[in-house]
């Protein structure tokens, strides 16, 4: 072969090279040797194939143990893994109280999940100014801002802190009182109560047909600390609370101390079930599922889980009413404030983009449908609501549109220590070993610490 032929096919062969170089790195293949033996067709090089995909796990933390909302959440979850071979989502399913505990030990390692249930608000911002969370703004404006204006702006605002957001919600509801029309029935009470005189009477008018009234979970501390904030809320309405939390005024203002004395009016008719101040919430759901109580003062997620806490796990069904916190008469706040909030995913600072995919995947409308066919979530992205068709559900989202002033949680609202110390001193009173001026004092002395 003469050496100018030689070298032309040695410059073809390069140049073939190069053009398959964008896959997965191909292999140095070896210097051809020159010969004078005759041209011989060979095989053609191999292709490089593409590098697999980098395995990427997220991991996620929820506290939705009703079987059904865990089912959902799963659900979603294999959905997006299996568009997304790559990726592995952990998922950890926690109790309330146990996730709380467990997430403030991870937190102090400076190790958060990648994703984990928030309800937004000063616990959120605490640990975005620790510099715990990742930032998604971008993420939000990207594309003209196409994820972001999905949601309704009130309720992502939630989850903003100094302008910046740290997670989004994909449920914004209220508390409120859900009860048994049925037991109500035998008491012989024909409609809901509006006023805090007409709920006491109807404690009274249950108690004499032997029925636990009010079930409450007070061992978690929680459930009881609504009853309270909601008599705040109605007393003193929002200038109230953002006197005490701006510091113009104080936690031991009269409001404050009122709805102390306003709830020891009811604690003292004794309308709770047996072993109350012990009980978990996931009693009280008990007790309601199983139609051995009332009422139940709690958020929108009830009825799912008194349906999966019950014996037959059917519930209740059409025996389950709502009704809004009533008026307290005298009271500075308009008997349309609701105290209430959301649920939502917070991001972990060492979350990869997969995770916040992730995120977005479970915040589309056809996720947020699938949570209201099982009525755990009061939509917050648009064409979530397609589909809505509990009465009890619509009732309450109306209810809350209808609010002029939205409370979120106390014990989210305010930074960490403070809901630590309102969730105690409210227990003190249902327990009796504080007075409403005590417990206010606590509440204040702590704000004193964290609201500079």
């Amino acid at each position: 072969m003469s050496r100018k032929i030689y070298t032309i096919l040695s410059l073809l062969l390069v140049a073939a090279f190069a053009l398959t170089a964008c896959g997965a790195k191909a292999t140095e293949a070896p210097a051809p040797v020159a010969t004078d033996a005759p041209a011989v067709a060979t095989e053609a090089p191999a292709v490089a194939t593409e590098a697999p995909m980098e395995k990427v796990t997220v991991t996620w933390w929820h506290i939705s143990t009703a079987e059904e909302h865990k089912a959902v959440w799963q659900k979603l979850a294999d959905e997006y893994m299996a568009a997304h071979p790559n990726v592995n989502i952990e998922i950890t399913v926690l109790e309330n109280e146990a996730f709380k505990t467990k997430l403030t030990t991870v937190m102090q390692s400076g190790e958060p999940p990648d994703i984990f249930q928030s309800w937004g608000g000063g616990v959120m911002n605490e640990y975005a100014n620790a510099g715990l969370l990742k930032d998604i703004t971008n993420d939000l404006d990207a594309d003209g801002g196409a994820w972001r204006d999905t949601f309704a702006p009130g309720a992502l605002g939630v989850y903003a802190y100094k302008g910046q957001n740290y997670g989004v919600p994909w449920d914004m509801g209220m508390i409120g009182f859900w009860y048994n029309k049925e037991l109500f029935a035998q008491a012989g009470i024909d409609a809901p109560p509006t006023t805090w005189t007409e709920l006491l009477d109807d404690v009274k008018a249950l108690k004499a047909a032997g029925i636990t009234p009010i079930a409450l979970g007070e061992g978690d501390k929680w459930p009881g600390m609504h009853m309270w904030a909601y008599l705040v809320t109605r007393l003193g309405g929002k200038a109230n609370f953002e006197g005490a939390l701006l510091r113009t005024g104080s936690f031991t203002d009269a409001p404050f101390i009122e709805a102390g004395h306003k709830l020891q009016e009811l604690i003292a008719l004794e309308p709770f079930q047996d072993g109350f101040l012990g009980a978990t919430y996931g009693d009280e759901a008990t007790a309601m599922g199983n139609g051995k109580a009332a009422m139940e003062l709690m958020g929108q997620w009830a009825p799912a889980v008194e349906k999966d806490n019950s014996e037959d796990k059917l519930g209740i069904g059409d025996k389950l009413g709502w009704f809004p916190f009533p008026m307290v008469e005298g009271g500075a706040g308009d008997p349309g404030d609701a105290v209430g909030g959301g649920n939502g995913f917070a991001i972990g600072k060492n979350a990869s983009p997969e995770a916040i995919d992730f995120v977005k995947y479970l915040t589309t409308a056809v996720a947020q449908q699938a949570l209201v066919k099982i009525n755990v979530a009061i939509p917050v992205v648009k064409g979530g609501e397609v589909g809505m068709s509990d009465p009890l559900m619509i009732t309450l989202q109306q209810s809350l549109a209808n609010a002029k002033y939205f409370q979120l949680y106390y014990d989210q609202a305010l930074p960490p220590a403070m809901g630590s110390v309102i969730n105690d001193s409210i227990q003190g009173i249902f327990a009796g070993t504080l007075t409403p001026e005590e417990a206010a004092q606590a509440i204040e002395d702590a704000a004193q610490q964290e609201l500079k």
